[in-house]
């Protein structure tokens, strides 16, 4: 089986010194494709490079936790850049992008800015969102329709959902699918379970938001940290035991939730059903 990985920062500092390794077992596991969201205009031109090296996709925007760092001209550099490489195949969307309430202490207002202005951006170009969701669907709710109007067609997905059904309900309405990953793999994790479960399967797609976001298997509890003991690093090779932990919760065959997740990413982000063709895995059983 042969899967894509429609979450990774695979640019991340946790990976700086095994890039090489991590990609191969990746690859060996069977993920034949992974899509690397850029967080800060720095970021960009290694972010797509590395796309190009390793024959994945790659996405460009300045994610809500470093809007309190961007400068004032961050935007206007993300919108060139997205213009200039507009016609990249291997650029598939405009991310990551979005708004957090979680973390304390950052601007929302400063958020809320950045987050519109890529969504014009998004709009402008025609490209696909790579959104971030912490405590804030409903503000990011409100922004596609503000900005979208009621003619707009949306796409994309909503990364690491962990909201409500009638907010789930509104991202597919609004043209989006939902990202699930390792956190559906903690039996703590009711209503996200739940919703992975009872979601309809054209909903889904698969991720890891590695080096974030371990899956039970890998988790170290606060205590262990405390004593010493490192945290478990996530990396997409985790994403088939990850699909796996998704079919058993709902009962399905893994070939079918492979089928599925193939065809909901191809729909979130249109440029990865080329990548994919191209990559020769199109003609392979999934």
């Amino acid at each position: 089986m042969r899967w894509i990985d429609t979450h990774c920062h695979l640019d991340a500092p946790e990976f700086a010194g095994d890039v090489q390794a991590v990609r191969q077992r990746a690859r060996s596991a069977g993920v034949q494709m992974l899509v690397l969201p850029a967080v800060r205009v720095s970021d960009f031109a290694h972010v797509r490079a590395m796309a190009h090296q390793f024959g994945d996709g790659y996405a460009l925007g300045i994610h809500p936790l470093f809007t309190g760092q961007a400068a004032d001209d961050d935007l206007q550099q993300c919108g060139a850049a997205l213009q200039i490489h507009r016609s990249d195949p291997r650029l598939l969307a405009v991310g990551e992008v979005g708004l957090d309430g979680f973390v304390p202490g950052l601007d929302m207002a400063r958020q809320e800015h950045f987050y519109r202005s890529q969504l014009r951006f998004a709009k402008d170009l025609q490209l696909p969102l790579i959104l971030h969701v912490r405590k804030s669907a409903d503000r990011l709710l409100k922004g596609l329709r503000d900005v979208g109007g009621p003619s707009h067609v949306w796409s994309g997905i909503a990364h690491a959902f962990n909201g409500s059904q009638q907010q789930a309900h509104a991202f597919l309405d609004l043209g989006f699918k939902l990202g699930f990953g390792g956190s559906i793999t903690y039996e703590r994790a009711l209503n996200l379970r739940r919703l992975a479960k009872t979601l309809p399967l054209s909903a889904l797609v698969l991720e890891t938001d590695s080096p974030d976001i371990p899956p039970q298997w890998l988790y170290t509890s606060a205590a262990l940290r405390a004593a010493g003991q490192e945290q478990g690093r996530n990396e997409p090779g985790q994403l088939p035991r990850i699909a796996r932990a998704l079919a058993e919760l709902r009962g399905i065959e893994l070939e079918d939730l492979a089928l599925a997740h193939r065809d909901n990413a191809c729909q979130a982000l249109p440029r990865l059903a080329n990548l994919w063709a191209m990559s020769g895995a199109l003609a392979e059983t999934p």
